[in-house]
């Protein structure tokens, strides 16, 4: 009973394996029909010989953009840095005797016309002085006066021989004196009353106080030096350094944008001054460019300038048409049979209409726009043409 029971599961396991067997056995066959079948189906239909080969042939090559670039006018562009400065600097000191100053009216960012007090100076001292003067010329007139009369007197008398000739020459003598005294004494005001209106600090200039150095209280004379600084009518310029090599493309009247540090903000600005000389050790010169007033120009400051002037013709492409390796930049140009060829370039400015080439392109060469990176020397492509 156990042996019949024993050899029947033998019977059934070997039966259930020749059934798995047969199952993968179908499932890769199954597979294999499939591929055989999308084989066929992929492969394009027959037509003629000649034809059907180039046709296929070309819809397995990438599909390019290119276009031929041209030359346009691009304005050549120097770029330089430097320090923000009054462009007329006026250092404002004592022009008199000086003396304790009794008011400051002005303070640094203020605007001032010219001949503005700035401060003033006690003058006490020199106001009695001017009094006294002017008491004198008093006194003086009157001497003038009574010469005059004396003289007109003796002039009426001298045709009925009462006066001789001499005593008349000395009273025209003595009436010239007096006037002559008058006048001294006029002058001598006159010089006293400048003086005092030198006390008074005033701006030699309509513009925009920059600095203040001096306080009520203080004690000043010939020798204090700046009491304030100001801008003539508020102008400033950045000085920017350019090296020898770019100086001479640049002329009096080139365009520039400069832009303070620390800011996003571009201020219009022309070139003024060319430097006349040039820095024996860094090779390079100043630039000064004038720029209108603004709040955000500070003098002192730090900037970049970018500088326009001497438009050339060169081919302008994206920046995505141009590639760089460890050789230098360079661009895929179609050539003989569609097939790319490497061409080294230089590039020059670049502005809002792409990069200017002034090395390597003519212009008329067909320039692949893109997908550059995934192409090499020698491979045939389908050029299409694409838009700069």
């Amino acid at each position: 009973m156990n042996y019949e029971s024993s050899g029947m599961y033998a019977l059934t396991d070997e039966t259930g394996t020749s059934r798995r067997r047969w199952l993968i056995l179908g499932g890769v066959a199954a597979i294999i029909v499939v591929l055989i079948l999308a084989f066929v189906l992929m492969r394009p239909a027959a037509g003629p010989a000649a034809g059907a080969a180039s046709g296929s042939s070309d819809a397995h090559l990438p599909t390019v953009s290119v276009a031929s670039p041209g030359r346009n006018a691009v304005d050549r562009m120097v770029s330089a840095t430097g320090s923000l400065a009054a462009r007329v600097d006026m250092p404002v000191g004592v022009a008199g005797e000086g003396g304790r100053v009794t008011a400051v009216l002005v303070q640094p960012g203020q605007w001032v016309a010219a001949g503005q007090v700035l401060a003033t100076v006690d003058r006490s001292v020199q106001v009695q002085t001017a009094s006294s003067l002017a008491a004198s010329i008093a006194v003086a007139k009157s001497d003038a006066a009574l010469a005059q009369s004396e003289l007109n007197r003796a002039q009426a008398l001298v045709g009925r021989g009462f006066i001789s000739k001499a005593d008349l020459e000395k009273l025209v003598a003595t009436r010239d004196a007096a006037n002559a005294r008058v006048k001294v004494a006029q002058a001598t005001l006159a010089e006293t009353q400048a003086r005092n209106a030198r006390l008074d600090i005033r701006a030699p200039a309509a513009g925009l106080v920059l600095t203040r150095s001096v306080e009520p209280g203080q004690i000043i004379s010939s020798g204090s030096g700046t009491l304030f600084r100001m801008a003539k009518g508020g102008e400033m310029e950045l000085r920017a350094e350019v090296a020898e090599s770019d100086i001479k493309g640049i002329t009096v009247g080139a365009r520039a944008e400069v832009t303070p540090v620390g800011g996003g903000q571009s201020f219009p600005g022309q070139v003024w001054q060319l430097p006349p000389v040039i820095d024996p050790q860094t090779r390079r010169g100043v630039v000064r460019i004038a720029i209108p007033y603004n709040a955000a120009l500070r003098p002192g400051g730090f900037a970049s300038a970018s500088i326009y002037g001497g438009a050339n013709t060169s081919p302008l492409l994206p920046n995505s048409a141009i590639q760089t390796d460890a050789t230098g930049n360079f661009v895929y140009i179609v050539g003989k049979d569609d097939k790319v060829e490497r061409r080294p370039i230089k590039t020059g400015e670049v502005t809002d209409r792409g990069v200017a080439i002034v090395e390597g392109l003519n212009g008329d060469e067909r320039v692949v726009l893109a997908a550059g990176a995934f192409l090499a020397p020698g491979q045939k492509i389908k050029p299409v043409p694409g838009k700069l």
